[in-house]
């Protein structure tokens, strides 16, 4: 349903509301999480996060989350949802560099999540059955069982990518000398900022400078010229994808037939290429 670390966090998340919750001598509803989110002190973004996780855990537990959804939308039109900061962009060579030197599902996570300009929880969860194809000229990237809803709408224009171009010869090698996973890597993002903070060239970096990187870089090709509509570059990091000539129907998608000719005509290759 959710993500590794996205799971252990929540689960955190909850056994704080309800040790909260006896200390206070307060039923557990969603009313009570509503105090307990305003009474841990965070910024208004960090309350944003903790009110969302609180309505997904409740929600999933078929609980009443209303309370909670409501206090997340009164946040968001505080500005609650207006990042304050951003991870540190990595660039290919310094991210290259430093997954070289690491064990081969931890390289295989960094190199996939550059190529895709995806977040390391997304490509962390992968299993092996969705990449559809594997050589060292192409790879495809099937994401419907991975984190970010994929599961919920199978048809979405980002549930491919075509990796092709630099690193997919040495992302092909690492696959075919791998044994059949069910998760590609057990390297959480928190354990992947960890890992970073103990190493002096990646300190200034977290888990989302990859993405932000990879993005980056492609908005910096685009500036100087080079043919990469942006509209694929929405679809490769699996944002929403405004209208317009280019845009494609789920329906459309939902009738589409063969995977990997569907995955072809998306066209991420186009974007792919230059990362």
């Amino acid at each position: 349903m959710w993500a590794h670390s996205t799971l252990q966090d929540r689960r955190r998340l909850w056994r704080r509301l309800c040790a909260w919750t006896s200390q206070q001598r307060l039923q557990l509803n969603a009313d009570t999480a509503c105090l307990f989110v305003a009474a841990t002190g965070v910024r208004l973004q960090g309350l944003l996060g903790y009110a969302k996780a609180l309505s997904a855990t409740f929600a999933a537990l078929g609980l009443d989350n209303q309370p909670l959804r409501m206090m997340a939308s009164a946040l968001r039109n505080s500005g609650a949802a207006v990042p304050q900061a951003q991870a540190v962009p990595v660039d290919r060579a310094t991210l290259v560099q430093w997954a070289l030197a690491q064990a081969p599902a931890v390289k295989m996570c960094a190199l996939l999540a550059w190529k895709t300009a995806s977040r390391w929880a997304e490509v962390a969860a992968l299993s092996s059955t969705q990449f559809l194809l594997v050589t060292p000229e192409e790879i495809v990237v099937d994401w419907e069982q991975t984190p970010k809803g994929r599961r919920r709408n199978p048809f979405k224009p980002s549930r491919f990518a075509v990796i092709v171009g630099l690193l997919t010869s040495e992302l092909a090698e690492m696959f075919r000398t791998s044994a059949p996973f069910d998760r590609l890597c057990l390297l959480t993002t928190t354990g992947l900022d960890a890992m970073w903070a103990r190493t002096p060239e990646m300190q200034r970096y977290s888990a989302h400078s990859i993405k932000r990187g990879a993005v980056t870089h492609l908005f910096g090709l685009i500036a100087t010229g080079a043919p990469i509509p942006l509209h694929l570059v929405d679809r490769l990091a699996k944002h929403e994808e405004p209208g317009g000539l280019e845009a494609i129907s789920e329906t459309t998608i939902r009738y589409g037939g063969d995977p990997l000719a569907l995955a072809r005509v998306l066209e991420t290759a186009k974007v792919t290429s230059h990362l």
